[in-house]
């Protein structure tokens, strides 16, 4: 991603002893691991009470 590179970058160019911006990228990349672990544990729970993945079947807001 261009903005933990960018971070990386910038980290290593302004204080290269300082490791702010590399634990902060690695920060940033298992914060996004997470979102796309959720978000695949929600499209598994879906899949497994409806089975099936098409979204034009979830009816979830009408009663």
């Amino acid at each position: 991603n261009a903005v933990n590179l960018n971070l990386m970058a910038f980290s290593s160019y302004l204080d290269g002893a300082e490791v702010r911006g590399q634990v902060f990228t690695v920060f940033v990349i298992t914060v996004a691991a997470a979102e796309a672990a959720v978000g695949l544990a929600i499209l598994l729970s879906l899949y497994r009470n409806r089975n099936t993945v098409d979204m034009e079947q979830f009816n979830l807001l009408r009663w």
